[in-house]
């Protein structure tokens, strides 16, 4: 299995565009949550990492990359459908945090991963800025779109904003996965 750097390059831009994107509804999904949730979800988080960690020996290559960040996009993916179908509701509320702080356990992995399997200064130079580039892109249409919603359909409350935008996070997240996938040349999940 090897990168196909074109093509990550591209899935890293629309995953920060996602980021940029999304990064203002947890605000108003977490509602529900007490703050005590927010201190027992660190503990498991960090729980979770120093865990991720002690297994960077074998998990540190191109297959385990690619398997943990199809994971990764895929609880994302999860999170998403669970709000159309749940809407804003503790129970939602909890299980996206859930997915959330699951996805966060493999964050410093998948950075340490990411340097690995790309290897070359230049080329991590490149993910990088093409992430930055995705970010800011998802924050102006982030900016955008609330405006837009707010202007020209009379769209002011917060909920219905949100769930609005969820019918265009879960193409994009979709998309994401597809990009995701091709992004990686003879995928054998076998070994």
């Amino acid at each position: 299995m090897e990168l196909n750097k074109k093509a990550f390059i591209r899935y890293k831009l629309l995953n920060s565009s996602f980021t940029g994107l999304s990064i203002g509804i947890l605000f108003t999904i977490y509602t529900p949550l007490d703050p005590s949730i927010y201190s027992i979800g660190g503990i498991l988080l960090a729980i979770g990492m120093l865990v991720i960690a002690k297994f960077y020996e074998s998990i540190l290559n191109i297959r385990s990359f690619f398997i943990i960040s199809l994971l990764v996009e895929i609880v994302m993916l999860l999170t998403i459908l669970i709000f159309l179908i749940l809407k804003y509701s503790l129970t939602s509320a909890l299980l996206i945090y859930i997915g959330y702080q699951f996805t966060f356990i493999f964050g410093n992995y998948l950075v340490r991963a990411e340097t690995l399997v790309a290897k070359e200064k230049e080329y991590l130079g490149r993910i990088d800025i093409s992430k930055q580039i995705g970010y800011i892109i998802g924050l102006c249409l982030s900016f955008m779109f609330y405006k837009a919603l707010e202007y020209s359909f009379d769209i002011t409350d917060n909920k219905d904003q949100i769930n609005i935008l969820h019918y265009f996070l879960i193409s994009l997240q979709v998309t994401i996965v597809i990009f995701l996938i091709n992004s990686f040349k003879n995928i054998n999940l076998s070994k």
